[in-house]
C-alpha cells in the first residue's frame, strides 16, 4: 500500500502561517497550544506578522519555549490572560503586563463551551492526518481539545515530529481551517536531579504508596525524587494530569503496570506531558498511555473512581492551621490552582486514596520557613484547611484531616525544619492554638534520631514500624494508655486506677534523644495515620550510667512478641549509648514480663521487697 499523501488530499486546508494570520483580526481571543506543544512556528508568524492586529486577547493554560507576545513592546497589540504561570511570562506579569485567571483546571472547558471565555481563533499542534483524516493533539491533550472545539476558527501547525497519542485525543481534520505544515523538534524539559532534601520526601512520600495504587504526580524535581523510591512497589496505575520521563524508568522496573486499576484498566491514563526526546518516543504509538481532555481527566468524580487513588501535589507555603497556598508568594503570582484542588479532593473521596501535600520545610536556601504561623501577606489559600489531609516534607509526615487546630499545629511543627520550631511553637502560644504549657524543646541542640526507625516482623506476620516517640505523639500515646485495660494499667504503673492528662503524656513526648528515649511501635489507623500500640522507654542517671527501663503494650498486640522486641531493641540502642545498667520494677503477677527479662539472654539479678521484684542487669553481661 502506497504511502498516505495527507498534503495532496488535503491541499485545499494547506497555507503558510503568513496566510493563516490573516485570520486573525483586532480584538480577537487567540488561544495557543499548551506547554511543549505550543505552535511555536504559529506563535512566531503571529508576531511577525500583526501589524492589522490590535487589541487581541491571547488565552493559554502555560506554554513552554518563547512568549513573545507577553513583551512590553507588544502591549497595544496583545492582551494576555493566563490559567498558570510559567516562567516565559512570570516577569511579565510581575510588571502588570498580563492576566492571571485563578481556575480549577477542571472547568476551563466550561468556561471556553459557554462562552464566558470567548475564543475566535485556536493556534494548536497535532500530527499528520493519517489515513481516516484524525490528527493526534499528540503530548498536549489538556485543555486544547476543547478550546479548538469551541474556536471560530482552528489553525493547525502540522508537525511530522510530534508524537502521535492514543485515546481521546484526536481531532479531525475537517475540524481544521488552515494546515500549516512546518516541522519542529517537541520542545523538550530537563529536570534536574533532586538532591538529599528531595530524596528524603520521596521516600516519605513512598510510604504511603500501597501497591495497586493509582497515583496523579507530575513535573519537577518531587516527582522525579519520589519514582527512585517507588521501584519496589508492585501494580501501580497512574491517573494524572501530566508526567515527566520519571515514567519510563517505572515502566521498565515492572512498577507501573495498570493492572490493578479500576478505571480504564490496563491503561496509563493522562492529558498533557512534559519531557524529553527520550519521552517522546517512548510514548508515540505506544498503546500503553491514552490522553484524555482535562474535564475528563481531572473530574473529581472519574478521580474518585480510582481506588487507592494517591494524589501528590506540591505547596509554597503552608500555614498551622493547614492552609495551602500554592500559586502565589505573597502579592506576586508565580503559578497556578493547576488540577490540585481537582485531585486532592478526588483521592480524598477515593476508596483507600490518599491526598498528599509535599514541599520541602524550607525556601530561599534554608533562610526562611515553609510552614508558617500565617500565610505572607498576599498569598491565596489553594487548598483549604478542611481538603488537606497528608503534608509531607523531608522531616516526615503529618496527617491532618479530622485533627484539631492543637493537633495540626503540633503535627505540622514536627514535620518543619528544626531551627524554625521554637518560633512556630511559641507563635501558635501567642495564638492559643496550643496550650500555654506546651514544653518547647531546644531545637539546636534535640536531634531527631531518623536511624532509629525500623521496619520489623512479629511472630503473627504483623509488620510494625518502630521509631523514637515524636512531640506531636502526645494524642495519639494518650489514646493508647486510656485504652489500656485495668490489668495492664496495674502492671506498667502498679495502680488499679490513672489518668493521663496533658501535662503528664507531653513528658513523655518531649525528651531530648540523648538522656532519655523512647521508642514506639506504630500501626496504620483506621485513615491511614499512625496508630501507637506499644512503647519502650529508659530513663537515664547520667552520673551512674544506669537507665530505668519500661514497656507498655495494647492489650490487643500482647502475646504476638512485641515486649521481646521492643527489650531487644532499646537495649541495643542504649549499649550504643554507652548505658551500663537496665533496672527496672515488676509486679509478681506480670509473669509475661518476667519471662523477656530472664529470656533476654542477660544475666538478670532479681530481688524482692515484698511487693515488687526488682531486675537489674549490666548491658556488657551477656549471659553464658
Amino acid at each position: 500500500m502506497p504511502d498516505f499523501d495527507w498534503k495532496e488530499k488535503y491541499k485545499d486546508k494547506i497555507t503558510t502561517a503568513a496566510e493563516a494570520m490573516k485570520l486573525i483580526k483586532s480584538g480577537d481571543h487567540i488561544f495557543i497550544g499548551t506547554a511543549c506543544a505550543q505552535p511555536q512556528h504559529l506563535v512566531s508568524a503571529l508576531m511577525e506578522h500583526s501589524s492589522h492586529i490590535y487589541d487581541a486577547h491571547i488565552v493559554h493554560l502555560l506554554t513552554m519555549g518563547s512568549a513573545p507576545y507577553a513583551d512590553e513592546k507588544y502591549r497595544e497589540k496583545f492582551k494576555m490572560n493566563s490559567f498558570f504561570i510559567a516562567d516565559n511570562v512570570r516577569d511579565s506579569l510581575s510588571k502588570g503586563v498580563g492576566d492571571y485567571t485563578p481556575m480549577f483546571l477542571s472547568e476551563i472547558p466550561a468556561e471556553f463551551e459557554s462562552g464566558r471565555i470567548p475564543l475566535d481563533v485556536a493556534l494548536i499542534s497535532v500530527t499528520p492526518p493519517d489515513v481516516n483524516g484524525l490528527c493526534s493533539l499528540s503530548v498536549s491533550v489538556d485543555i486544547v481539545k476543547s478550546a479548538a472545539a469551541n474556536a471560530k476558527f482552528v489553525i493547525a501547525q502540522v508537525n511530522s515530529r510530534m508524537p502521535r497519542i492514543f485515546g481521546d485525543s484526536f481531532i479531525h481534520v475537517n475540524s481544521i481551517d488552515c494546515l500549516v505544515p512546518y516541522d519542529q523538534d517537541v520542545f523538550e524539559i530537563t529536570v534536574p536531579q533532586p538532591d538529599d532534601v528531595l530524596n528524603r520526601i520521596g521516600e516519605n512520600i513512598a510510604r504511603l504508596v500501597e501497591d495497586g495504587s493509582t497515583i496523579e504526580c507530575g513535573i519537577g524535581r518531587i516527582p522525579q525524587a519520589l519514582a527512585e523510591s517507588l521501584k519496589d512497589k508492585k501494580d501501580l496505575g497512574i491517573h494524572t494530569e501530566m508526567f515527566s520521563d520519571w515514567i519510563i524508568d517505572l515502566i521498565e522496573c515492572g512498577a507501573i503496570t495498570c493492572a490493578k486499576k479500576n478505571v480504564n484498566h490496563g491503561k496509563i491514563v493522562a492529558s498533557f506531558c512534559m519531557g524529553t526526546r527520550r519521552l517522546y518516543e517512548y510514548i508515540n504509538n505506544n498503546p500503553f498511555f491514552e490522553f484524555y481532555p482535562t474535564e475528563y481527566v481531572n473530574d473529581t468524580y472519574v478521580i474518585a473512581q480510582h481506588e487507592k487513588m494517591v494524589a501528590i501535589n506540591v505547596g509554597l507555603e503552608i500555614d498551622l492551621t493547614g492552609q495551602v497556598c500554592a500559586d502565589s508568594l505573597g502579592y506576586r503570582f508565580y503559578s497556578g490552582i493547576g488540577g490540585q484542588v481537582d485531585f486532592i479532593r478526588g483521592a480524598a473521596r477515593s476508596r483507600g486514596g490518599k491526598a498528599i501535600i509535599a514541599m520541602p520545610s524550607t525556601a530561599r536556601a534554608g533562610q526562611v520557613s515553609r510552614i508558617v504561623p500565617h500565610l505572607t501577606e498576599g498569598a491565596g489559600v489553594v487548598t483549604t484547611r478542611g481538603d488537606v489531609h497528608y503534608v509531607v516534607t523531608e522531616y516526615g509526615t503529618a496527617y491532618l484531616h479530622g485533627k484539631s487546630i492543637r493537633e495540626r499545629v503540633l503535627d505540622l511543627i514536627n514535620i518543619a525544619h528544626p531551627k524554625f520550631r521554637t518560633g512556630l511553637i511559641q507563635a501558635a502560644k501567642a495564638q492559643k492554638y496550643v496550650y500555654a504549657d506546651q514544653i518547647e524543646l531546644d531545637w539546636s541542640k534535640v536531634r531527631y534520631p531518623a536511624e532509629l526507625e525500623h521496619y520489623d516482623t512479629l511472630r503473627d506476620g504483623a509488620e510494625i514500624f518502630f521509631r523514637p516517640v515524636k512531640p506531636n505523639d502526645e494524642e495519639e500515646l494518650s489514646e493508647m494508655l486510656y485504652s489500656l485495660s485495668e490489668k495492664s494499667v496495674q502492671t506498667r504503673y502498679m495502680a488499679h486506677t490513672m489518668t493521663f492528662p496533658h501535662k503528664d503524656v507531653q513528658q513523655l513526648t518531649n525528651i531530648d534523644y540523648q538522656q532519655d528515649i523512647a521508642i514506639v511501635g506504630v500501626v496504620p489507623g483506621p485513615s491511614g495515620e499512625e496508630q501507637i500500640v506499644a512503647m519502650a522507654q529508659y530513663f537515664l542517671d547520667p552520673k551512674t550510667l544506669a537507665a530505668e527501663v519500661a514497656f507498655v503494650v495494647h492489650d490487643e498486640w500482647q502475646q504476638k512478641g512485641m515486649g521481646t522486641y521492643l527489650l531487644d531493641y532499646i537495649t541495643k540502642v542504649a549499649k550504643q549509648r554507652g548505658v551500663k545498667t537496665f533496672y527496672a520494677k515488676v509486679l509478681p503477677g506480670n509473669k509475661a514480663m518476667l519471662a523477656i527479662f530472664h529470656n533476654s539472654g542477660y544475666k538478670v539479678n532479681t530481688s524482692f521487697d515484698g511487693e515488687v521484684y526488682n531486675i537489674s542487669y549490666e548491658l556488657t553481661d551477656k549471659a553464658g
